[in-house]
């Protein structure tokens, strides 16, 4: 039973398909906007707790800011406010009334208000009141809220006019210890990334022109789509002194002499969500990585006789306590027994759309022989798609179950990635020959697709026009540099640094 587009067919229907057939988010009647619904929201409030539990072990705290902020914060900061000028929401009045019938705004506001596109302008603000001597550093906070940058060609998941996210904001005695606060973050990325949603990503630097607009350094987590293109997962960003100068957040130091602060900024977004989505899924619909899930086993009664409902349910009743008990990941098993007055086997294709890990039908035979019905969501449609166990067994085994489930879903996206970077093109010509093919979904376990390209980039402002003309991006700066002489992939110049080039969303 395949979505109505396939991966194949049209990658892009395809991926809106996954979300309606889901159940995960609508458009909003509000342009631009989206409804998340149950099942989307209940996915990013596990990456939510999973990621905040993390932060607060490393001892941030979390608050809240205003999302309006006067215009004149980000003037401060003028490359800062040139990064975000086009995306910016603005408020001009404060309110509304009735003007020949329809209603118009009304009192202008002395000082337009900037509804928050990131808060880095605002913060910085508050830290100018909070921090006097270094014995006030560091200042580790986090804030999770929603964000508004008016895109034009808005994206479910993937680019909204709003979006939630996570932001984190930190001020430093030293730089080094500010540099220390940005690398922490990229790395707790990428065990969000890796170890929780079962996304593999690549780490590194962003060039110059890629930086986020006012820092010193951007380092950001890159992961590949199934269809060879990179989603940006998550970025860092070293800010120096520059919000600080901006914003005057200066401390008195040791030597009791006045100084800036050195400030970090880190988010990710529900963008993760549209990751997830196009790493895992499949043209049946949905796959959620256990860990995320909002419900790990879903249990489908199969009552057809009224006179079956109560042992049914008794015995559904005492495998949800039993497996209740058991802690995969440091935390209880997620259940959800679907009692509403539907076909079993609609309610099945349901929660296999919705890409639960572990779907399980129980009747009266169950009942009798003391079995389950299972079926895993990565096994659908494949000979070992339907397992009968034992329920004892069943339940005991279900932590490592999902673990299995978690791990294997991490190494089919590992793979994939690993199949798909070229670092056999040496040459712009070669290198202009594979990006001028078209993009398609990558099968697993094929390479040779249109994806990523490790090359040699001189650097030299000649070839930020050729990736725009070319429609591609360098992704990142590896860390892991071979430090070898080469030529760019763009100019042909004698280059040694190492980039990702790919196309993105």
């Amino acid at each position: 039973m395949a979505l109505k587009k396939t991966r194949k067919e049209n990658y892009p229907e395809w991926y809106q398909c996954v979300i309606s057939e889901a159940d995960m988010a609508e458009n909003s009647s509000s342009p631009g906007c989206m409804v998340i619904k149950p099942w989307g929201y209940g996915i990013w409030e596990r990456i939510r707790d999973v990621f905040d539990e993390k932060i607060k072990s490393a001892e941030h705290e979390n608050c809240y800011f205003p999302m309006f902020i006067p215009l004149s914060f980000f003037q401060k900061e003028a490359e800062h406010v040139d990064g975000f000028a086009k995306e910016m929401a603005v408020v001009t009045h404060s309110r509304l009334s009735m003007k020949e019938g329809r209603l118009a705004p009304d009192s202008k506001l002395e000082e337009p208000l900037i509804v928050r596109p990131t808060s880095e302008a605002i913060i910085a603000d508050s830290f100018s009141k909070w921090v006097k001597s270094y014995r006030d550093l560091p200042v580790l906070i986090n804030q999770w809220a929603n964000v508004v940058r008016w895109e034009m060609r808005p994206r479910l998941f993937l680019r909204t006019r709003e979006f939630l996210w996570q932001e984190g904001h930190t001020a430093h005695s030293t730089p080094e210890e500010a540099e220390a606060e940005t690398k922490w973050a990229l790395e707790a990325y990428r065990e969000l990334c890796e170890d929780t949603l079962a996304m593999p990503v690549l780490m590194g630097r962003k060039p110059e022109h890629e930086k986020f607009p006012g820092a010193v350094d951007t380092y950001c987590v890159e992961a590949m789509m199934q269809d060879g293109k990179a989603l940006q997962a998550g970025t860092s960003h070293f800010l120096g002194q520059n919000f600080a100068k901006s914003a005057n957040i200066s401390f008195v130091n040791k030597n009791n002499q006045p100084e800036y602060a050195y400030t970090t900024s880190w988010g990710v977004s529900t963008r993760l969500i549209g990751g997830v989505i196009m790493t895992h899924a499949d043209d049946e619909g949905m796959v959620v990585p256990p860990r995320i899930a909002p419900y790990q086993v879903v249990i489908v009664p199969v009552i057809k006789k009224p006179e079956d409902e109560a042992s049914v349910m008794d015995y559904i009743g005492r495998l949800v306590n039993a497996a209740k008990t058991q802690m995969p990941f440091g935390e209880k098993i997620r259940l959800k027994v679907d009692r509403r007055d539907r076909k079993s086997v609609d309610k099945f294709w349901e929660w296999t759309r919705k890409g639960a890990p572990v779907i399980c039908e129980i009747g009266p035979r169950d009942v009798a022989e003391n079995k389950v019905m299972v079926k895993e969501r990565l096994k659908i449609n494949t000979p070992n798609a339907k397992e009968i166990a034992d329920c004892d067994e069943f339940v005991s085994s279900l932590a490592q179950r999902l673990e299995k489930i978690q791990h294997e879903m991490f190494t089919r996206a590992q793979e994939r990635l690993a199949q798909n970077i070229r670092t056999d093109i040496v040459t712009p010509e070669a290198f202009k020959a594979y990006f001028t093919q078209s993009n398609e979904w990558i099968e697993d376990g094929q390479s040779g697709k249109v994806a990523f390209v490790r090359g040699k980039w001189s650097g030299d402002p000649e070839s930020e026009e050729l990736l725009k003309a070319m429609k591609i991006t360098i992704r990142c700066i590896p860390f892991d540099q071979s430090g070898s002489e080469g030529i760019c992939l763009l100019t042909g110049k004698p280059a040694v640094t190492d980039v990702i080039y790919a196309r993105s969303y």
